[in-house]
């Protein structure tokens, strides 16, 4: 089946967790204007809510995805130096 290149790269909510191999979760995506869902699989397991970015596409709406963490998180409590 061929690949769905328009959701790799996009982030996404797990609406279901993944359990690693041992099977896929669930992920609600914003792509091409509006969501969809898609079968999610992961290395290792990740929990209900999980904030997930999509790296490869395996077709049949199947996806892979890694746990994302907003890079600019930590800079929030860092305070700005006014001078």
């Amino acid at each position: 089946m061929a690949q769905d290149e328009a959701v790799i790269g996009c982030m996404g909510e797990l609406l279901i967790g993944t359990r690693g191999s041992a099977g896929p979760g669930e992920i609600l995506v914003r792509v091409r204007g509006g969501s969809e869902t898609f079968l999610a699989w992961s290395q290792e397991p990740l929990p209900i809510g999980a904030t997930v970015l999509v790296v490869e596409s395996r077709g049949c709406r199947e996806v892979d995805v890694i746990a994302w963490g907003d890079p600019l998180e930590r800079l929030r409590d860092v305070p700005v130096d006014p001078g």
